[in-house]
């Protein structure tokens, strides 16, 4: 592709060799247009669908599967450990993402992402032929690790990959390759449950995991993975196989199982020494399988992390009451609850791609302004679509155009924090940087999810009400995102 430099050096003699007895041409001949780059052009377009691809898949599977989960639960005898059909595939999350973001630093991230793609079919195949509810969860676990290694590789990938110019662009379409199988995929799974079996819904994304790996393996396989793999960490391998960051995410997956089943009771002083203990043993985890600093909000990259998890935290904590504040309080049907969270999923696909093609006009400097916004937006948004659920003054719809706002700014700020936390990591940090915001993500949905439902359970056991619960989950989610605003400006060092 020619310079400016270049393409101005040969417009120049072109401009003086004219015929004998003409004046010399002095137009300036327009430079050449180079083609110009596109993720669904070569080089880039197979493994710009293996990436979406296997995202989409990855939704596919969280959405659809919840939705037949009661009836698998029922028909396998789980009823009595439902939760778990959950839990096991969020708390395997969290160990493969830091695997798979390590290894991706030590070897690329081909081998990582190749391996997690094979656990999760395996755990789909496991979950789906499972005779009862125990082998059942132990797909899920598989699943899970697989999960989170494709979505921490998905962000390390497209960082390796493709140029920063087309980076926002790519982590928009990753948004979108999420939301569309989200919104689909309850309706698909819930048709072939009723009509062929609940076991489909794992056989169906078999083949198309082998085509996700045939799309975006080879080209990956393709990155000169030198500088990387010679540039990790010397001291990694010298440290105590309990000190590890994998060992450590185990202790954070245990630490956060601990703390979800201390918010399932409703005794308090059976709840309290649980979540206190399982809050601890996250944190010391947390020190270790986070970039250093993440726990004090350094600038850069670990504030990166932090941002992702009071996103998620915000945003992913007030959605999943959303539906029960909608029937329970404002006796909408499921259907009319459901267009919130579809409102909410659309604007923020439209917020991504949005911020994606105006991204270039930040490269290079701080992101501050549009994350700021984004979280201003999504706080704003959680304002109107508490006000429509918790007070009965308000018409119950305007909850779902306040989700709607705030998918817009979860949408702009999501894509912004992203692209500038990945634009700073090293190219030896790639794999731990994007598995640590993945990790936080996780995380987030998973504490913010067990804080809501333990103060509905606690307002049924003494007395109170949904409105109280609600009130207390939304107020907390809104303090997250105001949050966000105020960290916002730490995404980059301070300039001298």
């Amino acid at each position: 592709m020619p310079s400016e430099q270049e393409a101005t050096a040969h417009r120049g003699p072109a401009a003086s060799t004219s015929p004998a007895g003409e004046p010399p041409d002095t137009t300036p001949t327009p430079a050449p247009t180079p083609t110009a780059e596109n993720v669904f052009r070569a080089p880039y377009a197979a493994l710009t669908w293996g990436i979406v691809l296997s995202v989409a898949l990855v939704a596919f599977e969280s959405m659809g599967v919840a939705t037949v989960l009661p009836d698998i639960a029922e028909r396998l005898g789980g009823l009595h450990a439902y939760g778990w059909g959950l839990s096991a595939l969020m708390l395997a999350n969290l160990i493969g993402t830091v695997a798979a973001g390590r290894d991706a630093d030590r070897h690329g991230p081909a081998r990582p992402l190749a391996v997690g793609l094979v656990v999760f079919a395996v755990g789909c195949a496991l979950a789906g032929s499972a005779p009862d509810w125990p082998v059942f969860l132990a797909g899920r676990f598989l699943q899970g690790l697989g999960v989170g290694a494709v979505m921490a590789l998905a962000y390390a990938a497209i960082s390796l990959a493709y140029p920063q110019r087309l980076r926002a662009r790519m982590f928009a379409l990753v948004a979108g390759g999420w939301t569309v199988p989200s919104l689909v995929g309850p309706t698909v799974a819930a048709v072939i449950s009723d009509h062929v079996s609940w076991r489909g819904v794992f056989v169906l994304l078999l083949p198309l995991i082998a085509v996700a790996a045939a799309l975006a393996l080879p080209q990956l396989r393709r990155l000169d993975r030198a500088e990387g793999a010679a540039s990790a960490p010397a001291d990694a391998p010298a440290a105590r196989w309990w000190a590890t960051p994998v060992a450590r995410s185990v202790l954070l997956a245990a630490g956060t199982g601990v703390l979800l089943a201390g918010l399932q009771l409703r005794q308090l002083a059976l709840l309290v020494p649980l979540v206190v203990a399982g809050g601890v043993a996250g944190v010391l985890a947390l020190r270790t399988v986070t970039p250093p600093g993440t726990l004090a909000v350094r600038r850069g990259v670990p504030t990166g992390v932090v941002l992702r998890f009071l996103l998620c935290g915000a945003y992913f904590g007030s959605e999943a009451f959303l539906p029960l504040g909608l029937v329970r309080l404002r006796d909408l049907s499921a259907s009319e609850a459901g267009l919130g969270l579809s409102a909410g999923a659309i604007t923020w696909v439209l917020g991504a791609a949005w911020q994606g093609r105006v991204d270039g006009r930040w490269s290079g400097r701080s992101r501050a302004v549009p994350i700021a916004a984004g979280f201003a937006v999504l706080l704003a948004g959680i304002v109107v679509m508490a006000l429509g659920v918790l007070v009965d003054a308000v018409p119950a719809l305007v909850a779902v155009a306040g989700w709607a706002i705030g998918g817009a700014g979860m949408g702009v700020a999501f894509n912004a924090a992203t692209t500038d936390a990945m634009e700073q990591a090293p190219a030896d940090r790639q794999g731990e940087a994007s598995g640590a915001m993945q990790l936080a993500q996780t995380l987030a949905v998973a504490v913010l999810s067990g804080l809501g439902g333990a103060a509905v359970s606690l307002a049924s056991a003494y007395g109170s009400t949904v409105t109280v619960a609600l009130t207390a989950t939304f107020a907390l989610t809104t303090a997250l995102a105001a949050a966000g605003v105020l960290a916002a400006h730490r995404i980059r060092p301070a300039t001298p």
